[in-house]
């Protein structure tokens, strides 16, 4: 039981990837006030909650209600995810703290930090897949579900202690990590782009 909660734990924190949403964090807000950052940080780990939440409880019914397999999901998941990594990348200099998608309306809580940086399309799978109903009886879709309200708790300090962080990098610094982890975000989505295919059989070879 301990190693499942684990395994399980080091899995979502690896999907939910807080450390490596950091970046995104300190770009988006960077021009942002202490309280501003703050109440961004609080409903970026709430929104990723909910929706994180919601497909713990009805994506695998949602999923096969609409006929669609998970590895369909996982390659349209992927597909956005290394969307936005490219714009990490190539995001031009003077764009890069302006505090994000600046237009009327838009929260940059909701997007790009809790989608698709904190509930990633990699995140929502894995909760899928853990929380199967066929498979977890609804004890361990409850641990499941603390644990990877965990990682958003630690999520949240970790945005919450972005200012120091950001002290300590430094401007250059901040933007050469973005761009890094812009690029491991791309590679990451090639992953779950080839995962998705793997498991809708479509590059299964023949046996010999």
């Amino acid at each position: 039981m301990l190693s499942n909660i684990a395994h399980d734990f080091i899995l979502l924190f690896a999907v939910i990837d807080p450390v490596g949403s950091l970046p995104l964090f300190l770009s988006v807000t960077r021009r942002y006030s202490p309280e501003k950052k703050a109440a961004i940080a609080l409903r970026a780990a709430f929104y990723s909650a909910l929706i994180m939440l919601g497909f713990l409880l009805v994506g695998q019914m949602l999923l096969h209600a609409i006929g669609i397999r998970l590895g369909a999901f996982q390659i349209a998941g992927g597909i956005v995810l290394f969307l936005f990594g490219l714009q990490m990348i190539f995001k031009p200099e003077q764009e890069e703290y302006t505090g994000g998608h600046s237009e009327p309306g838009h929260d940059v809580a909701v997007f790009p930090l809790a989608i698709p940086s904190l509930a990633s399309p990699g995140a929502l799978t894995a909760i899928i897949i853990l929380t199967d109903n066929r498979l977890h009886p609804p004890i361990e879709q409850s641990i499941t579900a603390l644990l990877m309200l965990m990682v958003l708790l630690f999520a949240w300090l970790l945005m919450r202690a972005a200012d120091r962080i950001f002290k300590l990098l430094g401007e250059n610094g901040t933007a050469v990590l973005v761009r890094v982890m812009g690029l491991l975000v791309t590679a990451l989505a090639v992953e779950i782009c080839i995962e998705g295919l793997a498991s809708l059989h479509w590059l299964t070879l023949p046996p010999d």
